[in-house]
């Protein structure tokens, strides 16, 4: 498992894990990321809902043995944004969803897949918040990259 956290002075702040494709990989990926946001202060409903999903699918359906999926949590201003790639890119989420990816919609504010660069996919999902008014004052209000909605 790797990890990396760097919080930046703009106010944009990320967290990074690299984890197993498996039950305790997805497992793993909802623990450390709801610290993660109750450390940035953070409220961590729906944000955890849709990560243990996201993570879910990804150990699940996106899962090729042998290779890890990639968790990806920014913040700017007040908008979360959950970033969950995988190996998969054979296996993108259809125009029928199934159960899991309709709690995405309904809990996130937007959400959507990027093809990646074979095999690789990313399912994004974005969650807007209030955000405290001590982390706006420490600077950063740019506006988050925009992948393509489906």
């Amino acid at each position: 498992m790797k990890q990396n956290s760097p919080e930046v002075t703009t106010g944009i702040r990320n967290f990074s894990l690299q984890l197993s494709s498996t039950p305790r990989g997805a497992r793993l990926a909802r623990l450390l990321a709801t610290e993660q946001l109750r450390s940035w202060a953070i409220p961590l409903d729906p944000a955890r809902h849709v990560i243990a999903e996201l993570s879910a699918n990804a150990a699940t359906h996106g899962r090729t043995p042998g290779r890890d999926f990639r968790l990806l949590l920014y913040v700017v201003a007040g908008t979360l944004r959950i970033e969950v790639t995988d190996t998969r890119a054979d296996r993108l989420p259809t125009a029928r969803p199934g159960l899991g990816l309709l709690l995405v919609d309904a809990l996130a504010d937007r959400w959507g897949v990027i093809p990646g660069l074979p095999p690789r996919k990313t399912v994004w999902a974005e969650v807007d918040f209030s955000p405290d008014p001590e982390s706006l004052s420490s600077g950063g209000t740019g506006a988050l990259p925009q992948g393509p909605q489906e």
